[in-house]
């Protein structure tokens, strides 16, 4: 793991690198990293120059009852350890981000501010870490039936292009991961511990090596259990998500609990919340301090993305919901010359459809005449690769289009799409 001397310092002064012991210099929170931080950048003083230099002389005029010179010395006296640390997180395949860096999300800095993590570990597709996505949360203990759900959401996202952003523990966190994992989609998954072991479960491994799973913490790859690692980790799962389902929340108590408790303090993202049967649960305290009630029946997880924090349910969302079709089936449609599909359908007719059957729309035109690879349509279409992957590989299955080998390459054949979604429409049938 060749890392470069900035993201070495910021290591050494906020990192755990081994088994803490009461001897042990305390890392620098987040918060602390934040002041220390942002008053070196005002000093023009780089992270790394002080391991180089005396801190002594550096940080004269510093001032912090916490932060104490003598703390960030005994901090910056880690080298052999953070060396030992390297060498076992490169063997497999760890790698690390701190604020600085490009690639670092940019949804947790937008959100927490100097509050967010200043090294973020993690095996996998960092990539995935900004894309958003909904975040599937709940309890350790949930019964079957709610196990059974949180798997159909995993499914769910994955089939419409949705990264799923979880936790990691097993029960809902675990359960919604391998749900959109066995539909090869894209997950994030925010661990409070074992980073170091789950890189190398056979669990996860395939799906980290295909790109489909991250797997990050901003704790130390071996930490074991804490509770306030996993009460800490929270806010990361929300502020990376566009929005949030808690399928079981324990009343008052827990991780579940309290993350959602903060995010509605927050309003880092909207939350939707499972009905419960029992007024005195902890989904239905949850809804009454404002959380939103899932609709039982939710063909669209898109829908959940909503702006408005006073709106308790879908209904309320239909203006935006509308708004957002209407911009899509106009930046779906081609220029002139491309516009191909045999049997045109009337743009009137387009505020009554999804955006998948839009795309399908659009894919007709492209793919009716000849066939086109997935590298033409990411050409032609505003979506990305893996939400196309996704709607090809439903098109597929739906006998659609119909996808041809060496090389790979899709042609449209079927007439279903419009005499499905408009049975009685002689105009869209092309019929007089």
């Amino acid at each position: 793991m060749d890392l470069n001397a900035q993201t070495q310092a910021v290591l050494l002064l906020t990192a755990h690198l081994s088994k803490t012991t009461p001897n042990d210099p305390r890392p620098l929170s987040p918060g602390e990293w934040g002041r220390f931080a942002r008053w070196l950048k005002e000093q023009s003083i780089s992270p790394e120059q002080l391991m180089y230099d005396e801190p002594a002389r550096l940080l004269t005029g510093w001032a912090d009852r916490a932060v104490t010179l003598e703390r960030v010395i005994a901090l910056l006296d880690r080298a052999g350890a953070l060396g030992l640390a390297l060498e076992k997180w490169q063997r497999v395949g760890l790698w690390v981000l701190i604020r600085a860096d490009a690639d670092y999300p940019r949804r947790l800095k937008k959100h927490l501010r100097d509050d967010a993590p200043p090294v973020l570990f993690g095996c996998g597709d960092r990539r995935l870490l900004d894309r958003g996505g909904v975040a599937i949360v709940g309890s350790r203990h949930a019964c079957p039936e709610d196990l059974a759900l949180t798997h159909q959401l995993g499914a769910e996202a994955a089939f419409q292009g949705l990264s799923v952003i979880s936790g990691g523990a097993r029960g809902v966190d675990e359960t919604a991961m391998l749900g959109a994992l066995a539909r090869e989609g894209t997950v994030v998954g925010v661990l409070s511990e074992g980073l170091l072991r789950a890189a190398t479960s056979a669990k996860f491994r395939a799906n980290l090596l295909n790109g489909n799973l991250v797997l990050t913490s901003p704790f130390n790859p071996e930490a074991g259990f804490d509770v306030g690692h996993a009460m800490a980790r929270n806010k990361y799962i929300y502020c990376l998500a566009d929005a949030a389902i808690v399928v079981a929340a324990d009343r008052e108590r827990g991780g579940t609990w309290n993350g959602a408790v903060e995010n509605l303090k927050h309003g880092w993202t909207p939350l939707w919340v499972k009905t419960h049967p029992d007024p005195v649960s902890g989904n239905r305290a949850l809804i009454l301090r404002g959380g939103r009630e899932l609709p039982e029946i939710l063909n669209d997880l898109t829908a959940l993305k909503v702006e408005d924090k006073t709106a308790s349910n879908l209904s309320d969302t239909a203006i935006i919901l509308t708004q957002q079709t209407d911009f899509i089936s106009k930046a779906l449609q081609p220029p002139p010359d491309l516009r191909k599909a045999p049997r045109p359908v009337s743009e009137a007719l387009f505020g009554s459809l999804g955006f998948y059957q839009l795309f399908l729309h659009r894919l007709q035109g492209l793919a009716a005449n000849e066939p086109v690879t997935d590298q033409d349509l990411l050409a032609q279409l505003d979506i990305d690769k893996p939400q196309l992957r996704n709607w090809l590989k439903r098109a597929t299955e739906e006998g659609q289009v119909k996808k041809l080998k060496n090389p790979v390459r899709y042609q449209w054949r079927s007439i279903r799409l419009e005499r499905d979604l408009f049975p009685t429409n002689d105009l869209v049938r092309g019929e007089s």
